[in-house]
């Protein structure tokens, strides 16, 4: 997945705001406590990244 694609699932799923506010405040207990935007900037896939915040906000499968 690239970046930019990220970003978009990112905005589309929590709005401009929340999602940016998730990508730097949420921390993921299953990406090593990292935030979101840790995460990618430590080298982590974005699909991987964007999995993780799917589980943990409970989006639907057919949005993932």
């Amino acid at each position: 997945m690239r970046l930019t694609q990220f970003h978009d699932l990112v905005r589309d799923e929590f709005g401009q705001v929340r999602g940016d506010s998730l990508m730097v405040d949420h921390v993921i207990l299953s990406l090593g406590g990292k935030t979101a935007a840790e995460a990618i900037e430590s080298g982590l896939d974005p699909k991987a990244v964007w999995r993780a915040l799917c589980d943990e906000f409970d989006v639907p499968p057919r949005r993932r």
